[in-house]
Protein backbone atom coordinates (compact mmCIF):
# COMPACT_ATOMS: atom_id res chain seq x y z
CA UNK A 1 0.00 0.00 0.00
CA UNK A 2 1.90 3.60 -1.10
CA UNK A 3 2.25 5.60 2.07
CA UNK A 4 0.23 9.29 1.60
CA UNK A 5 3.16 12.18 0.99
CA UNK A 6 1.44 14.11 3.44
CA UNK A 7 3.00 11.14 6.10
CA UNK A 8 5.97 11.46 4.86
CA UNK A 9 6.56 14.90 4.94
CA UNK A 10 5.23 14.74 8.75
CA UNK A 11 7.50 11.94 9.29
CA UNK A 12 10.74 14.08 7.82
CA UNK A 13 9.84 17.09 10.11
CA UNK A 14 8.80 15.24 13.08
CA UNK A 15 12.93 13.71 12.93
CA UNK A 16 14.09 16.13 10.86
CA UNK A 17 17.40 16.33 13.78
CA UNK A 18 18.16 12.86 12.99
CA UNK A 19 17.77 12.75 8.86
CA UNK A 20 20.10 16.30 9.39
CA UNK A 21 22.81 13.95 11.23
CA UNK A 22 21.95 11.53 8.75
CA UNK A 23 22.22 14.04 5.56
CA UNK A 24 25.93 15.06 7.02
CA UNK A 25 27.67 11.99 7.51
CA UNK A 26 26.61 10.93 3.87
CA UNK A 27 27.75 14.51 2.95
CA UNK A 28 31.17 13.29 4.73
CA UNK A 29 31.75 9.56 3.56
CA UNK A 30 28.87 8.83 0.66
CA UNK A 31 27.02 6.32 2.60
CA UNK A 32 25.74 5.53 6.54
CA UNK A 33 27.54 2.55 7.75
CA UNK A 34 24.98 0.67 9.81
CA UNK A 35 26.93 1.40 13.58
CA UNK A 36 26.63 5.28 12.97
CA UNK A 37 22.65 4.83 12.06
CA UNK A 38 21.91 2.52 15.42
CA UNK A 39 24.38 5.20 17.52
CA UNK A 40 21.94 8.35 15.97
CA UNK A 41 19.02 6.18 16.74
CA UNK A 42 19.95 5.02 19.99
CA UNK A 43 21.28 8.84 21.22
CA UNK A 44 17.75 10.00 19.78
CA UNK A 45 16.18 6.72 21.83
CA UNK A 46 13.86 6.30 18.74
CA UNK A 47 13.44 3.29 16.48
CA UNK A 48 12.37 4.16 12.83
CA UNK A 49 15.08 2.73 11.17
CA UNK A 50 11.98 0.25 9.43
CA UNK A 51 10.07 3.87 8.63
CA UNK A 52 13.07 5.00 7.14
CA UNK A 53 13.24 2.37 4.68
CA UNK A 54 9.63 1.84 3.88
CA UNK A 55 9.02 5.31 3.03
CA UNK A 56 12.36 5.22 0.66
CA UNK A 57 14.30 7.35 2.63
CA UNK A 58 17.26 4.98 2.76
CA UNK A 59 18.34 2.52 0.56
CA UNK A 60 20.18 -0.41 1.30
CA UNK A 61 23.51 -0.84 0.23
CA UNK A 62 24.97 -4.22 0.91
CA UNK A 63 25.53 -3.86 5.03
CA UNK A 64 25.18 -0.14 5.27
CA UNK A 65 22.58 2.72 3.77
CA UNK A 66 22.62 5.33 1.38
CA UNK A 67 19.88 8.39 1.33
CA UNK A 68 18.43 8.05 -1.93
CA UNK A 69 19.23 10.55 -4.65
CA UNK A 70 15.41 12.58 -4.75
CA UNK A 71 15.99 13.18 -1.11
CA UNK A 72 18.93 13.80 -0.71
CA UNK A 73 19.45 16.43 -3.58
CA UNK A 74 15.70 18.00 -1.77
CA UNK A 75 18.03 18.01 2.01
CA UNK A 76 20.98 19.14 0.37
CA UNK A 77 19.24 22.18 -1.79
CA UNK A 78 17.10 23.50 1.43
CA UNK A 79 20.10 23.14 3.84
CA UNK A 80 22.38 24.85 0.76
CA UNK A 81 24.94 22.33 1.43
CA UNK A 82 26.12 21.07 -1.79
CA UNK A 83 29.41 19.17 -2.80
CA UNK A 84 31.31 21.42 -5.37
CA UNK A 85 31.49 19.46 -8.34
CA UNK A 86 34.90 19.44 -10.09
CA UNK A 87 34.52 21.23 -13.64
CA UNK A 88 35.11 18.16 -15.93
CA UNK A 89 32.03 17.34 -14.33
CA UNK A 90 29.80 20.74 -15.19
CA UNK A 91 31.19 19.92 -18.73
CA UNK A 92 29.61 17.07 -19.61
CA UNK A 93 26.40 19.17 -19.95
CA UNK A 94 28.43 20.60 -23.41
CA UNK A 95 28.29 17.09 -25.04
CA UNK A 96 24.47 16.55 -23.94
CA UNK A 97 23.23 19.97 -24.65
CA UNK A 98 25.28 20.18 -27.92
CA UNK A 99 23.74 16.85 -28.98
CA UNK A 100 20.15 17.37 -28.43
CA UNK A 101 20.39 20.98 -30.16
CA UNK A 102 22.15 19.02 -33.62
CA UNK A 103 19.12 16.23 -32.87
CA UNK A 104 16.87 19.12 -32.64
CA UNK A 105 17.87 20.94 -36.07
CA UNK A 106 17.75 17.64 -37.98
CA UNK A 107 14.03 16.98 -36.88
CA UNK A 108 13.17 20.28 -37.49
CA UNK A 109 10.93 19.65 -40.39
CA UNK A 110 9.92 15.52 -39.01
CA UNK A 111 7.96 14.17 -36.27
CA UNK A 112 6.29 16.71 -34.51
CA UNK A 113 6.12 15.06 -31.01
CA UNK A 114 9.38 13.86 -31.18
CA UNK A 115 10.67 17.56 -32.12
CA UNK A 116 8.75 18.74 -28.54
CA UNK A 117 10.15 16.13 -26.69
CA UNK A 118 13.77 17.39 -27.79
CA UNK A 119 12.84 20.83 -27.03
CA UNK A 120 11.56 19.97 -23.70
CA UNK A 121 14.98 17.50 -22.80
CA UNK A 122 16.95 20.45 -24.28
CA UNK A 123 15.09 23.26 -21.53
CA UNK A 124 15.75 20.50 -18.75
CA UNK A 125 19.40 19.63 -19.26
CA UNK A 126 19.90 23.70 -19.45
CA UNK A 127 18.40 23.74 -16.69
CA UNK A 128 20.27 20.91 -14.62
CA UNK A 129 23.57 22.76 -15.91
CA UNK A 130 22.47 26.21 -14.38
CA UNK A 131 21.71 24.19 -10.96
CA UNK A 132 24.91 22.59 -11.15
CA UNK A 133 26.69 26.11 -11.67
CA UNK A 134 24.92 27.99 -9.03
CA UNK A 135 25.48 25.11 -6.25
CA UNK A 136 29.46 25.07 -6.94
CA UNK A 137 29.34 28.91 -6.36
CA UNK A 138 27.13 29.02 -3.61
CA UNK A 139 29.54 26.65 -2.07
CA UNK A 140 32.81 27.89 -3.23
CA UNK A 141 31.58 31.28 -1.35
CA UNK A 142 30.67 28.96 1.85
CA UNK A 143 34.25 27.59 1.87
CA UNK A 144 36.11 31.28 0.93
CA UNK A 145 34.60 32.69 3.80
CA UNK A 146 35.52 29.42 6.22
CA UNK A 147 38.62 30.18 5.04
CA UNK A 148 38.96 33.72 5.52
CA UNK A 149 37.85 33.32 8.73
CA UNK A 150 39.76 29.84 9.69
CA UNK A 151 36.96 28.28 11.60
CA UNK A 152 39.12 25.17 11.53
CA UNK A 153 42.08 27.19 12.70
CA UNK A 154 44.62 25.88 10.41
CA UNK A 155 47.98 27.17 10.32
CA UNK A 156 48.98 29.22 7.50
CA UNK A 157 50.97 26.60 5.08
CA UNK A 158 47.42 24.89 5.21
CA UNK A 159 45.50 27.84 4.52
CA UNK A 160 47.81 28.74 0.97
CA UNK A 161 47.24 24.80 -0.08
CA UNK A 162 43.45 25.21 0.30
CA UNK A 163 43.66 28.28 -1.07
CA UNK A 164 45.60 27.24 -3.91
CA UNK A 165 43.50 24.41 -4.58
CA UNK A 166 40.02 26.27 -4.92
CA UNK A 167 41.70 28.60 -7.21
CA UNK A 168 43.31 25.78 -9.53
CA UNK A 169 40.59 23.24 -9.81
CA UNK A 170 37.45 25.10 -9.18
CA UNK A 171 37.34 28.67 -9.65
CA UNK A 172 39.55 29.44 -12.91
CA UNK A 173 38.14 26.29 -14.24
CA UNK A 174 34.69 27.11 -13.54
CA UNK A 175 35.07 30.97 -15.20
CA UNK A 176 36.56 29.49 -18.14
CA UNK A 177 33.13 27.17 -18.63
CA UNK A 178 30.69 30.89 -18.20
CA UNK A 179 33.57 32.81 -20.42
CA UNK A 180 31.39 33.42 -22.73
CA UNK A 181 33.75 35.03 -25.35
CA UNK A 182 35.71 31.72 -24.77
CA UNK A 183 34.95 29.31 -28.23
CA UNK A 184 35.04 26.46 -26.37
CA UNK A 185 32.56 27.42 -23.41
CA UNK A 186 29.30 25.92 -22.02
CA UNK A 187 27.68 29.41 -22.51
CA UNK A 188 29.27 30.27 -25.60
CA UNK A 189 27.18 27.28 -26.85
CA UNK A 190 24.44 28.92 -25.41
CA UNK A 191 24.46 32.06 -27.15
CA UNK A 192 24.19 29.85 -30.56
CA UNK A 193 21.54 28.18 -29.60
CA UNK A 194 19.40 31.33 -28.46
CA UNK A 195 20.38 32.74 -31.88
CA UNK A 196 18.73 29.97 -33.54
CA UNK A 197 15.93 29.55 -31.39
CA UNK A 198 14.83 33.48 -31.52
CA UNK A 199 14.49 32.63 -35.94
CA UNK A 200 12.19 29.43 -34.97
CA UNK A 201 10.14 31.24 -32.79
CA UNK A 202 9.34 33.56 -35.07
CA UNK A 203 8.92 32.09 -38.55
CA UNK A 204 7.94 28.52 -37.48
CA UNK A 205 4.50 27.48 -39.24
CA UNK A 206 3.30 24.66 -36.59
CA UNK A 207 1.97 26.89 -34.05
CA UNK A 208 2.36 24.66 -31.20
CA UNK A 209 6.16 24.01 -31.66
CA UNK A 210 6.67 27.48 -32.37
CA UNK A 211 5.05 28.08 -28.72
CA UNK A 212 7.41 25.71 -27.48
CA UNK A 213 10.60 27.72 -29.44
CA UNK A 214 8.88 30.71 -27.34
CA UNK A 215 9.15 29.36 -24.19
CA UNK A 216 12.71 27.99 -24.69
CA UNK A 217 13.93 31.08 -26.32
CA UNK A 218 12.59 33.15 -23.18
CA UNK A 219 14.11 30.60 -20.72
CA UNK A 220 17.62 31.16 -22.22
CA UNK A 221 17.57 35.02 -22.38
CA UNK A 222 16.90 34.25 -18.70
CA UNK A 223 19.50 31.69 -18.27
CA UNK A 224 22.19 33.77 -19.74
CA UNK A 225 21.58 36.87 -17.43
CA UNK A 226 21.94 34.27 -14.14
CA UNK A 227 25.21 32.73 -15.97
CA UNK A 228 26.32 36.39 -16.30
CA UNK A 229 25.49 37.11 -12.77
CA UNK A 230 27.76 33.79 -11.34
CA UNK A 231 30.45 34.68 -13.85
CA UNK A 232 30.38 38.13 -11.90
CA UNK A 233 30.66 36.79 -8.58
CA UNK A 234 33.85 34.61 -9.42
CA UNK A 235 35.60 37.31 -11.42
CA UNK A 236 34.91 40.38 -9.26
CA UNK A 237 34.08 38.77 -5.45
CA UNK A 238 35.29 35.10 -5.43
CA UNK A 239 38.24 35.13 -7.37
CA UNK A 240 40.33 38.48 -5.68
CA UNK A 241 39.84 37.30 -1.96
CA UNK A 242 40.71 33.86 -2.53
CA UNK A 243 44.08 35.02 -4.34
CA UNK A 244 44.54 37.89 -1.31
CA UNK A 245 43.92 34.97 1.46
CA UNK A 246 46.32 33.11 -0.51
CA UNK A 247 49.02 36.04 -1.00
CA UNK A 248 48.54 36.78 2.78
CA UNK A 249 48.97 33.52 3.73
CA UNK A 250 52.46 33.40 1.72
CA UNK A 251 53.65 36.45 3.22
CA UNK A 252 52.99 34.89 6.94
CA UNK A 253 53.97 31.27 6.04
CA UNK A 254 57.40 32.27 4.44
CA UNK A 255 58.07 34.76 8.06
CA UNK A 256 56.81 31.38 10.10
CA UNK A 257 59.39 29.40 8.14
CA UNK A 258 62.22 32.37 8.67
CA UNK A 259 61.90 32.79 12.49
CA UNK A 260 62.17 28.69 12.68
CA UNK A 261 65.81 29.08 10.91
CA UNK A 262 66.67 32.69 11.13
CA UNK A 263 70.50 31.27 10.22
CA UNK A 264 69.98 29.85 7.43
CA UNK A 265 70.32 32.54 5.19
CA UNK A 266 71.88 35.56 5.07
CA UNK A 267 69.33 38.71 5.24
CA UNK A 268 69.51 42.19 4.64
CA UNK A 269 70.89 44.98 7.23
CA UNK A 270 67.69 46.40 8.66
CA UNK A 271 67.80 50.03 10.07
CA UNK A 272 66.97 50.60 13.89
CA UNK A 273 64.29 53.20 14.08
CA UNK A 274 64.36 56.35 16.94
CA UNK A 275 61.68 58.09 18.12
CA UNK A 276 63.09 61.48 19.22
CA UNK A 277 60.91 64.81 20.27
CA UNK A 278 60.57 68.02 19.50
CA UNK A 279 59.85 69.14 22.81
CA UNK A 280 62.12 68.34 25.99
CA UNK A 281 61.25 65.39 27.86
CA UNK A 282 61.48 67.55 31.34
CA UNK A 283 58.40 69.50 32.82
CA UNK A 284 60.68 72.11 33.63
CA UNK A 285 62.04 73.18 30.06
CA UNK A 286 58.35 72.33 28.82
CA UNK A 287 57.27 74.81 31.23
CA UNK A 288 59.78 77.99 30.57
CA UNK A 289 59.31 77.56 26.69
CA UNK A 290 55.58 78.23 27.53
CA UNK A 291 56.22 81.32 29.80
CA UNK A 292 59.29 82.66 27.42
CA UNK A 293 56.59 83.27 24.66
CA UNK A 294 54.71 85.53 25.98
CA UNK A 295 57.34 87.38 27.54
CA UNK A 296 58.03 89.64 24.06
CA UNK A 297 54.58 91.31 22.39
CA UNK A 298 55.07 91.91 19.07
CA UNK A 299 52.66 94.68 17.50
CA UNK A 300 50.02 92.37 14.53
CA UNK A 301 48.33 94.34 11.80
CA UNK A 302 45.23 92.26 10.25
CA UNK A 303 44.23 93.27 6.83
CA UNK A 304 41.01 92.21 5.09
CA UNK A 305 41.61 90.82 1.91
CA UNK A 306 40.22 93.06 -1.07
CA UNK A 307 37.96 90.04 -1.97
CA UNK A 308 36.58 89.90 1.52
CA UNK A 309 35.12 93.63 1.02
CA UNK A 310 34.28 93.32 -2.92
CA UNK A 311 30.47 92.78 -3.03
CA UNK A 312 29.75 88.89 -4.54
CA UNK A 313 28.05 89.77 -7.86
CA UNK A 314 25.06 87.69 -8.92
CA UNK A 315 23.18 87.40 -11.55
CA UNK A 316 19.91 88.61 -12.04
CA UNK A 317 18.75 86.58 -15.05
CA UNK A 318 15.70 87.52 -15.11
CA UNK A 319 16.24 91.26 -15.37
CA UNK A 320 18.87 90.76 -17.85
CA UNK A 321 16.42 88.81 -20.01
CA UNK A 322 13.45 91.35 -20.55
CA UNK A 323 16.63 93.74 -20.99
CA UNK A 324 17.42 91.59 -23.96
CA UNK A 325 13.76 91.41 -25.37
CA UNK A 326 12.61 95.00 -25.12
CA UNK A 327 15.42 95.68 -27.34
CA UNK A 328 15.10 93.06 -29.99
CA UNK A 329 16.09 92.82 -32.56
CA UNK A 330 19.50 92.40 -32.07
CA UNK A 331 22.08 91.91 -35.29
CA UNK A 332 25.18 91.05 -32.99
CA UNK A 333 24.19 89.92 -29.46
CA UNK A 334 28.07 89.93 -28.33
CA UNK A 335 28.47 93.76 -29.02
CA UNK A 336 24.80 94.07 -27.05
CA UNK A 337 26.35 91.94 -24.23
CA UNK A 338 29.50 94.17 -24.27
CA UNK A 339 28.13 97.48 -24.42
CA UNK A 340 25.10 96.55 -21.43
CA UNK A 341 28.34 95.74 -18.71
CA UNK A 342 30.05 98.76 -19.76
CA UNK A 343 27.02 100.97 -19.26
CA UNK A 344 26.69 99.47 -15.93
CA UNK A 345 29.66 98.63 -14.57
CA UNK A 346 32.06 100.80 -16.59
CA UNK A 347 34.26 97.55 -17.95
CA UNK A 348 33.95 94.39 -19.10
CA UNK A 349 34.52 91.79 -16.91
CA UNK A 350 34.74 87.85 -17.52
CA UNK A 351 32.43 86.16 -15.59
CA UNK A 352 29.77 89.20 -16.26
CA UNK A 353 30.13 88.13 -19.77
CA UNK A 354 29.86 84.56 -19.67
CA UNK A 355 26.55 85.26 -17.47
CA UNK A 356 25.03 87.11 -19.89
CA UNK A 357 26.12 84.50 -22.86
CA UNK A 358 23.60 81.85 -20.60
CA UNK A 359 20.75 84.05 -22.34
CA UNK A 360 21.46 82.90 -25.89
CA UNK A 361 19.82 79.20 -24.35
CA UNK A 362 16.18 80.15 -23.68
CA UNK A 363 13.48 79.08 -25.26
CA UNK A 364 11.68 82.36 -26.30
CA UNK A 365 14.98 83.48 -28.39
CA UNK A 366 15.67 82.84 -31.69
CA UNK A 367 19.30 82.92 -33.14
CA UNK A 368 20.70 83.30 -36.70
CA UNK A 369 24.47 82.95 -37.57
CA UNK A 370 26.30 83.95 -40.67
CA UNK A 371 29.08 81.55 -41.41
CA UNK A 372 30.67 84.17 -43.61
CA UNK A 373 30.72 86.93 -40.99
CA UNK A 374 34.29 87.75 -39.80
CA UNK A 375 34.72 86.97 -36.06
CA UNK A 376 35.04 90.30 -33.69
CA UNK A 377 37.05 90.71 -30.53
CA UNK A 378 35.68 91.51 -27.12
CA UNK A 379 37.79 93.10 -24.42
CA UNK A 380 37.24 91.71 -20.92
CA UNK A 381 39.20 92.75 -18.29
CA UNK A 382 41.19 89.10 -18.06
CA UNK A 383 41.35 88.43 -21.63
CA UNK A 384 40.40 88.64 -25.22
CA UNK A 385 37.69 86.80 -26.59
CA UNK A 386 37.32 85.93 -30.30
CA UNK A 387 33.49 85.50 -31.07
CA UNK A 388 31.05 85.32 -34.06
CA UNK A 389 28.48 87.61 -34.39
CA UNK A 390 25.16 86.15 -33.94
CA UNK A 391 21.66 87.71 -34.51
CA UNK A 392 18.87 87.26 -32.15
CA UNK A 393 14.86 87.60 -32.81
CA UNK A 394 12.28 86.92 -30.45
CA UNK A 395 11.09 83.50 -31.07
CA UNK A 396 8.10 83.72 -34.02
CA UNK A 397 8.96 86.77 -35.11
CA UNK A 398 11.30 88.46 -37.58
Amino acid sequence: MRTEPRTIINFLSNYFDIVRELFDIQMKDGLIKTEELNRILSENETDIENKLIEYKFLKKISDDYEIRPVYFKFLEFILSEFKPLLPETIEKYEHSITSLFKKIKEGISKDRNILLQRITDLNNEVRDFTDAVEKNTIRLISETKELKANVDKIDYREKVRKASFWIDYYIKPLNTILDVSHSQSITNRLLDISQYINIRRLNFEDEVTRQQFEKLYTFLVQINDDLLKQSKILTNELLPLIERIRSESLILTGWIEFLKNPNKCEVPHLTKAYRKLPQSNNPYHNALEYVEQFLQSNEIYLNEPEDALSEKWIFNKDFYLDKLKKELPQTNFFDWAGKTLRTEYKAVETEKFFSLTSLLFEEDIDLEFDNKADRQIIRTTEMNLRVPKIKVKRHGLS
